[in-house]
């Protein structure tokens, strides 16, 4: 697996072009980035200029994904979105697929992160469609 490094503005429309540069990567490490993406989106704002990564760990069946975006304030958390709820759910996604996940603040913002494992099944989520939602699989 190669590492990569990504700048680009977080807008909707960076979501399946994140998804298409990552095609190369595991179900779940495309799933995270772009969820984490999409987590920008909706709570920095449409246009922030992020910075993604996805890396390779000392073990190697494990992969570290990062997104980056300048505001320190507002600490991603998990919540219970309401069944009937169309979003809300990227970080309940995110924090089910990885083996680990957190968030680190640094002098010119944050950066969410989380650790997959590499190489195992998807999981069948079967056929799930929410409309309105920025970010599927």
């Amino acid at each position: 697996m190669r590492d990569v490094e990504l700048h680009m503005p977080a807008t909707p429309k960076a979501v399946p072009e994140l998804r298409h540069r990552l095609h190369g990567y595991d179900y779940d490490v495309r799933l995270c980035a772009t969820e984490l993406l999409t987590n920008v989106i909706e709570h920095v704002g449409d246009g922030t200029p992020v910075r993604v990564r996805v890396v390779a760990l000392d073990i190697p069946t494990r992969a570290r994904i990062e997104v980056t975006d300048p505001d320190p304030r507002g600490m991603p958390t998990v919540l219970s979105a309401a069944e009937t709820a169309e979003c809300g759910r990227g970080l309940v996604l995110v924090a089910a697929l990885a083996e680990r996940w957190g968030v680190e603040r640094g002098p010119g913002g944050k950066t969410v992160w989380c650790e997959v494992v590499r190489g195992r099944e998807p999981a069948d989520f079967g056929d799930i469609a929410v409309p309105g939602c920025l970010a599927r699989p």
